[in-house]
């Protein structure tokens, strides 16, 4: 039941992802959820670069030099981390949002459509018994310089996947939905 999956649904980081290889049928099956995602006038904004196999350890690479290089305060274990979450991963995939400047969506919709988008992926992933997050480091804003972008796209975010043991922790809310509702 998808009330399930959404209760569910937990971020599972790197660190906690084992050796099982991800397939590409079921990263193929995650983006295909992906794309379903609500999108206002059908823009479909959301756009995909795959990290699988060797091109990881390349991206783990450009994240340890973006990070060496714009770190106001480095430090030797963040850098690590840096290097080892792509290499720790079955697959990262680069969330990007290609924006229509013709299209009168505002650019909000736009990302918004685009997290819509990330949330199915990560419901399906679950579903897959794959863990996931969404993160966005500083380097996003430099994607460019080891990936092809296209004119008016932009990364968002990564989106790490990998395969994980063990059950999750249970979810919790700070305050029930009747406290953050007002009937009008």
């Amino acid at each position: 039941m998808i009330h399930d999956t959404i209760r569910n649904r937990r971020a599972v980081f790197p660190v906690q992802y084992n050796t099982e290889a991800i397939t590409k049928e079921e990263i193929q099956q995650v983006l295909e959820a992906a794309n379903w995602a609500p999108t206002h006038r059908r823009t479909e904004p959301w756009r995909f670069k795959v990290f699988y196999g060797p091109a990881k350890e390349k991206l783990s690479a450009f994240l340890g030099e973006k990070y060496r290089a714009t770190a106001s305060h480095f430090s030797e274990f963040k850098h690590n981390k840096t290097l080892q979450k792509p290499l720790q991963s079955g697959c990262v995939i680069a969330i990007c949002m290609q924006r229509d400047p013709a299209a009168s969506v505002p650019e909000w919709e736009e990302v918004a459509a685009t997290a819509m988008a990330v949330q199915n992926m990560w419901l399906t992933a679950h579903e897959l018994n794959i863990g996931a997050y969404w993160s966005s480091p500083a380097a996003i804003h430099s994607l460019e310089e080891i990936v092809p972008l296209s004119e008016g796209e932009r990364c968002l975010g990564f989106f790490f996947m990998g395969k994980y043991d063990g059950p999750l922790s249970e979810g919790f809310r700070n305050s029930s939905i009747e406290e953050k509702t007002e009937w009008v």
